[in-house]
């Protein structure tokens, strides 16, 4: 399989080179131009990304005005690397301030809650299996039963939790985040050829997770 780093054009670097240059001479301005740029991305990612404990306690646009702020403090981060676009490193950010508010409102709960796993943002491991698990039980044509639905659910995160880490955030990022192809492989680090073979690995996986689960494939949307 290869995985090599991706290669930026020489456009996208041109256009990432004056970006930085830009952020030297306004930071803030610019950023929040970038920002902006991307809100309706990030706050996705939120959305889907937040403990739904957490997400009863606090804002999606709240999570983002503190990650404005991180951001802003950590400009000359982004403009020191290089290698990194803008999308990607404010991902980096959002996905931070999700951790630190999962660890602030689950406290000690979350060292049983999430494992560690050898990826980007590897704290939302586990929260990427709840909430996959979340929006294809949304999916129900019809809702079952509270206590039908609870034991579905459990079964579907105890699966979805059992897939190869890479493949299951890269389809948290393909099909739920609505990333592109080369956006997951930089956010990934791996190459996009990679990125594409395991997101068809990773769906096909999901189909038979699925197919496995009784009452649930004759009652959803296919993914």
């Amino acid at each position: 399989m290869n995985t090599a780093l991706i290669v930026p054009s020489s456009s996208s670097c041109s256009g990432e080179s004056e970006l930085r240059a830009r952020l030297v001479l306004e930071p803030e301005s610019v950023l929040t131009e970038e920002f902006m740029r991307y809100r309706n991305r990030l706050w996705r990612m939120v959305q889907f990304r937040l403990d739904p404990l957490v997400a009863a306690r606090v804002d999606a646009d709240d999570v983002l005005q503190d990650a404005w702020i991180a951001a802003l403090r950590r400009v000359p981060h982004f403009i020191e690397n290089e290698s990194m676009s803008m999308l990607v490193w404010l991902r980096l950010i959002v996905g931070q301030t999700i951790v630190d508010l999962h660890r602030h409102h689950l406290g000690a709960e979350m060292r049983d809650a999430y494992r560690e796993v050898a990826l980007p943002l590897a704290s939302l491991s586990r929260s990427t299996s709840i909430s996959i698990a979340a929006c294809l039980l949304d999916q129900l044509a019809s809702p079952s039963q509270l206590s039908i639905r609870q034991e579905m659910s459990r079964q579907l995160e105890s699966a979805i939790e059992g897939m190869d880490p890479i493949d299951r955030e890269i389809l948290a990022l393909r099909h739920f985040e609505e990333l592109t192809n080369s956006e997951v492989a930089e956010s990934l680090g791996i190459g996009q050829k990679a990125a594409s073979i395991r997101y068809v690995r990773a769906v096909r996986r999901l189909k038979t997770i699925l197919h496995e689960l009784p009452g649930y494939e004759d009652n959803v949307r296919d993914v």
